[in-house]
């Protein structure tokens, strides 16, 4: 039996990004008992994969608290693997085996956050993203969505307020895609988000007119999420963690990027496309925008352009 402690991120798309290095272990090791500690927000998403017996959630505390909680809760344990993707100090106080630290690496340029997390465990190859599903999402997904027509998702919330496209369009792109004669034409519109998006839903929602209007937002838990996510013949949405889910999911996947960059954040996989909003901004513009912008910096992106792209993915993963 291999024990393995795995540390990844707070953050759902950067738990996300990070998830094929624990499919990685998981393959690798076939007798491995794992243990993720991660962010509360991260959590729901291990609650299926293989070899996970345990969820140490961290919450943040003041002074760097949370991390000595995580030193208290695995010190007692002899480790066989601990792999960081924080690179924390907490890992280098654990009894392990083999101990696997992300380090920072200035020499290696921008690289997409997939690549960096294969760094970790020096993988020549990046082992993609995963999303671990169970029946019982796959359940919610049947109950919840319709199976006699495609679905068009769209997320049109995010993190922060200047990564989101106006909600106006993403109605009037929906709109444009479900017509007759459009890429979609009777699709079902699912709108997703978390608990707190509910307003920028009912926003697009109301924007839509007669159309089979699904509204799934403060309403799944993140694997339920996910399995609703790979029905969709297409998934539209801001820089988000449901935009990295879906990639992950395996749904054709449209990213509408603008302050962030892609070239770190784009959703990863061979169905998975961006489209941009005006020039990007480096990382360190978009920390200092995270902490002082109210407003959307998405305006330059037009629908046109997003129906263009969208219309170019669906031609690339035409279903038989």
């Amino acid at each position: 039996m291999t024990r393995i402690l795995f540390i990844t991120a707070t953050r759902i798309g950067d738990a996300i990004l990070n998830s094929g290095v624990l499919q990685h272990l998981i393959d690798a090791h076939a007798d491995a008992r794992i243990t993720v500690a991660c962010g509360p927000l991260a959590a729901p998403l291990f609650r299926a994969a293989p070899g996970v017996e345990r969820v140490i959630v961290m919450t943040k505390q003041k002074g760097g608290g949370h991390w000595l909680s995580l030193w208290r809760q695995s010190v007692g344990q002899r480790w066989d693997i601990v792999v960081d993707m924080r690179g924390s100090l907490t890992s280098w106080f654990l009894w392990a085996g083999q101990r696997y630290v992300k380090r920072p690496n200035p020499k290696s340029g921008v690289r997409h956050r997939v690549e960096e997390a294969a760094d970790v465990l020096r993988l020549e190859t990046a082992p993609g993203t995963r999303l671990w599903l169970d029946a019982a999402a796959q359940a919610r997904a049947d109950a919840e969505l319709p199976a006699d027509r495609p679905v068009l998702a769209l997320s049109p919330a995010a993190s922060a307020v200047f990564k989101e496209w106006p909600t106006e369009r993403f109605s009037e792109l929906a709109l444009r895609l479900t017509a007759p004669g459009g890429a979609l034409p009777g699709a079902a519109i699912a709108l997703f988000g978390g608990p707190g998006d509910e307003a920028r839903a009912k926003a697009v929602a109301q924007g839509l007119g007669e159309r089979t209007v699904i509204d799934l937002t403060g309403q799944l838990d993140l694997v339920e999420a996910g399995a609703c996510l790979k029905r969709a013949r297409l998934f539209v949405g801001n820089d988000s963690g449901l935009m990295h889910m879906a990639a992950a999911a395996g749904a054709p996947t449209l990213g509408l990027f603008g302050p962030t960059d892609e070239r770190l954040y784009a959703p990863w996989g061979e169905a998975a496309q961006i489209v941009r909003a005006g020039d990007r901004f480096d990382e360190r513009e978009r920390r200092a925008l995270a902490d002082t912008s109210t407003q959307s910096l998405m305006g330059a992106l037009q629908v046109d352009q997003v129906e263009r792209a969208a219309r170019e993915l669906l031609a690339q993963t035409e279903r038989v």
